[in-house]
């Protein structure tokens, strides 16, 4: 009789991994709020240039993104994440030594918002391939730990991050570096790969055609693809562009505040993947998803109201739980219904989808929120919400997809 496979947890190379995630995620959660908040609770600039410099700081991650996974299927992807963590620490160093200059302002912040996007999209596509490798057979076990791990990371990182106006922004930057530094050793810790990687002669071009044409004929693909993209320009966009200025403004909220909305929201997002975890899979994942876009009516609904204070932390926390059950029911549609040949370029059109939507969200929610009020960037969200699961129920056949493994 042969021994069972050993326990995920039991693969040294795995927590390796888990370890590297732990930092670098920690690095990059504190870089979403420090953006965020050095633009608006800071510099206090007006909504139309936050949501412009926003807009130009995630434009790079909308060709990089096939750039990294291009560059990862052509070498070992342990030497492209080392490379890239081992040069991105300097960037909050630079931001650092702008500090202490005082030359703290629109363009030093800007650069540094543009240079830290670049190496996050370049190594993203490698981060999670070099899942499947430590992960062995397990896989799927594999992706939710991961995924939990840069949740309890996310938060930590933005309570690091909210600290900036009480020890200082210089010494937040520091942490921040520490973090990639560290990251980049675990990394190298990591075994290299035994065999060359498989040289990958297809160019990038040819790559994104050939998933947007199988996506498009794909007409369950290609539905939640739509909805998706939609709901992150306005949805999304108006988590991360009105959410800091309704702090500021109407809260006279400081950085600890903010961090706290972003560690509640989530709190709420992490919850709600343990929850789906114990009730997955769903024979209807369509269905819900789609069910979930009008029930965020209701959140919306209560933010627009100008909640109290506790009210919204406690509505923050409801976005969060709604957030993690669209994320995870629209990607899940996408990989149960693609062709296996087709899968990893399927997922890319996904993630280009939701990357290229969030500056769009940016730039119009910027605009918005400067003519009609932070308050007001959620009619919108609530017009469109609707709008979706509408569009879903009559025009698709989302509702009534079924899943092929349950």
């Amino acid at each position: 009789m042969s021994a069972p496979p050993p326990s995920l947890w039991q693969n040294r190379q795995f927590r390796i991994y888990l370890g590297s995630t732990a930092f670098t995620g920690t690095a990059l959660a504190m870089q979403q709020l420090l953006i965020s908040w050095l633009l608006v609770g800071i510099l206090v600039l007006p909504a139309t240039q936050v949501g412009m410099i926003q807009a130009l700081i995630g434009l790079p991650g909308i060709v990089l993104m096939l750039w990294g996974g291009a560059a990862a299927d052509r070498m070992d992807t342990r030497m492209l994440l080392v490379r890239v963590y081992a040069v991105a620490w300097l960037f909050p160093v630079a931001l650092f030594i702008m500090v202490q200059l005082d030359l703290l302002n629109i363009w030093s912040v800007g650069l540094f918002g543009l240079c830290m996007s670049t190496a996050i999209s370049y190594s993203s596509p490698a981060q999670q391939a070099i899942l499947n490798r430590v992960a062995g057979d397990d896989v799927q076990r594999g992706v939710t730990a991961a995924t939990t791990m840069s949740f309890i990371v996310q938060i930590f990182g933005f309570m690091l991050a909210g600290q900036m106006e009480t020890v200082g922004i210089d010494k937040v930057l520091l942490v921040q570096a520490a973090s990639l530094i560290l990251g980049a050793f675990a990394i190298r810790r990591i075994a290299a790969l035994s065999t060359p990687p498989v040289q990958n002669r297809e160019s990038t071009i040819t790559v994104i055609l050939d998933g947007l044409r199988v996506a498009i004929n794909n007409r369950t693909i290609l539905h939640t693809l739509i909805i998706t993209f939609v709901s992150s320009i306005f949805n999304f966009g108006a988590f991360q562009t009105a959410i800091p200025f309704i702090v500021k403004r109407a809260y006279d909220g400081d950085a600890i505040g903010y961090a706290m909305v972003m560690i509640i929201f989530y709190g709420g997002a992490t919850i709600s993947n343990l929850i789906q975890l114990r009730i997955m899979p769903l024979a209807r994942p369509g269905f819900w998803f789609l069910l979930m876009q009008a029930s965020r009516v209701i959140v919306l609904l209560l933010v627009w109201i100008e909640p109290d204070w506790w009210l919204l932390l406690f509505v923050m926390f409801l976005w969060g739980l709604n957030m993690g059950v669209t994320s995870n029911l629209s990607r899940a549609v996408v990989q149960e219904a693609s062709e296996p040949a087709y899968l990893a370029r399927l997922l890319s059109v996904y993630n280009l989808g939701m990357i290229g939507a969030m500056p769009i969200g940016a730039l119009f929610l910027g605009i918005y929120i400067d003519t009609f009020g932070e308050f007001n960037a959620m009619i919108p969200a609530m017009v469109v919400s609707i709008a979706l699961c509408l569009y879903g129920f009559i025009f698709t056949r989302l509702g009534q997809y079924r899943s092929p493994y349950v």
